[in-house]
């Protein structure tokens, strides 16, 4: 049970790292980051809501979900235009769709996954994934213990193979779940191969040219961070 708890955050966190990315590129490079973080926070909560038959909700009642203002939702769903109307507040259905369509999740993306050890495993195989619109369709490894096996139904292939699959496949967006001394390596080749968006496990800041986005999950930080807020409330 613990397992699968934490699987769910993990895939939450990529699912909310992977939309920020996609909200900043091509002609959404105008969304202030900030902004960019929170659509998907809003999303979430306007499909929970709309799961308990709610029809629409205001500006008010959405904040105080998420520990913002009224005046904070207005203000990011201005930057997009005009959602609300006076009186009724925001249509549930719709505004949930078109969320998706500024974030780019109203369509599926294929997602590569480099790095086939225990954290590459569980994301591969994490059904909740395609729901949200990103579909993994190729897995990469360097151990040759490890190509040839079967995870989550893809054959694990070499990372030799990167550069001819990813471009065949048109795959723009990559999971890199690799040790700290081959990550920056794998990311360049990554580039080369057309990516154009990696979500990166290794604790260590990628170089990667302009127009490629980088989004990190570190653990011992978010733990690190965890532990002084918990030694702040206790002390």
């Amino acid at each position: 049970m613990c397992r699968i708890s934490a699987l769910n955050k993990t895939a939450a966190v990529l699912i909310c790292l992977f939309s920020i990315y996609l909200c900043l590129m091509g002609d959404r490079l105008k969304i202030p980051k900030p902004t960019a973080r929170r659509l998907s926070l809003y999303l979430r909560e306007l499909e929970a809501l709309k799961e308990t038959n709610l029809i629409s909700v205001n500006s008010g009642q959405l904040g105080k979900a998420l520990g913002l203002t009224g005046a904070q939702v207005r203000k990011d769903f201005a930057t997009f235009g005009t959602f609300g109307r006076p009186g009724v507040g925001y249509i549930i259905e719709p505004l949930c769709e078109q969320l998706r369509q500024i974030m780019g999740t109203d369509r599926t993306w294929d997602v590569a996954v480099v790095g086939a050890g225990k954290i590459g495993q569980a994301i591969s195989g994490y059904p909740r994934f395609i729901d949200r619109g990103f579909n993994v369709v190729a897995v990469f490894d360097n151990n040759p213990n490890i190509i040839g096996s079967e995870v989550a139904n893809h054959t694990v292939r070499p990372v030799a193979d990167m550069t001819r699959i990813i471009p065949l496949r048109n795959i723009k967006l990559a999971i890199l779940s690799v040790p700290v001394d081959v990550s920056q390596e794998l990311a360049d080749r990554l580039v080369a191969s057309g990516i154009t968006g990696i979500l990166n496990f290794a604790p260590v800041r990628l170089q990667v040219p302009e127009g490629v986005g980088v989004s990190s999950v570190d653990f011992s930080r978010s733990l690190e961070q965890l532990a002084f807020e918990t030694s702040i409330n206790f002390s």
